[in-house]
């Protein structure tokens, strides 16, 4: 029976996307929607070929991904060390959680307008809003990461004599480093559907500010072409982190 049911959960894992393809192809090549404003999937693959023969898109993903690994190095960096200073100190925590609980819920996208007054159509803006989304994803997971360590192995390193430097690089943060990761990995979605933000701040190039250039030119099928990339791109850093992640995290899997 187990076998039975594996066997099924590979048919449907491979054969999602085709079908959703196939349906979708039917239904507007049917005339059930406006194909002009839903185009099929056939048009959608020759709208990326066509960004991509063009040398539009190699450009559009080198600003984009570059705005993102900056932002995201960024924030990640910050927020590693910022929660690890919350999570491990108690006045640190009372201090900044409420400032950080106040500030966390506010979407990168209310920032644009400020971002184009403070860094106008520079690369610093772009990188900040990236930096924003990012920063708070992670920040939280650190902070309650190091909270959870298990108080056994901190009693234990403390009577062992354990120094401050001992305890925070062999049992704080080994013991987070999950918590660390789980953030990590949720902030790099994060960092992507926040580049649609950054690159609408004033951009002149990425794989975002060309979905506002085509939608202005009703190029719906390069549009959708747009998002699929950004979908993809997304996922390949996500699966590429979660492997990694498996092999520094290899106790947690």
């Amino acid at each position: 029976m187990k076998k039975a049911n594996k066997v099924w959960e590979n048919v449907a894992k491979w054969s999602s996307i085709p079908v959703v393809l196939i349906v979708w192809e039917l239904v507007v090549r049917a005339g059930t929607v406006n194909a002009a404003l839903f185009p099929p999937p056939t048009d959608v693959a020759v709208s990326m070929v066509q960004y991509a023969t063009s040398g539009g898109l190699l450009t559009d993903l080198g600003w984009s991904v570059s705005r993102v690994v900056v932002g995201y190095l960024a924030g990640a960096t910050a927020a590693i060390l910022v929660g690890v200073l919350t999570g491990s100190n108690r006045f640190a925590a009372a201090f900044l959680s409420p400032i950080f609980q106040i500030l966390r819920p506010i979407p990168p996208m209310a920032f644009v307008p400020i971002v184009i007054i403070w860094f106008g159509l520079t690369e610093l803006g772009k990188w900040f809003l990236v930096f924003w989304g990012v920063f708070f994803t992670v920040w939280l997971s650190v902070h309650l990461g190091v909270q959870r360590v298990n108080e056994t192995l901190i009693r234990a390193a403390r009577c062992l004599g354990a120094t401050r430097k001992m305890m925070l690089f062999e049992v704080m943060l080994p013991g987070a480093l999950p918590y660390i990761f789980m953030g990590l990995r949720t902030a790099i979605s994060v960092s992507f559907y926040t580049l649609v933000a950054a690159e609408l701040a004033g951009a002149f190039a990425g794989v975002a500010y060309r979905l506002e250039v085509t939608q202005q030119n009703m190029q719906i099928g390069q549009m959708v072409a747009g998002l699929i990339i950004l979908g993809l791109i997304s996922t390949v850093a996500d699966k590429l982190f979660g492997l990694f992640s498996t092999k520094v995290v290899h106790w947690n899997t």
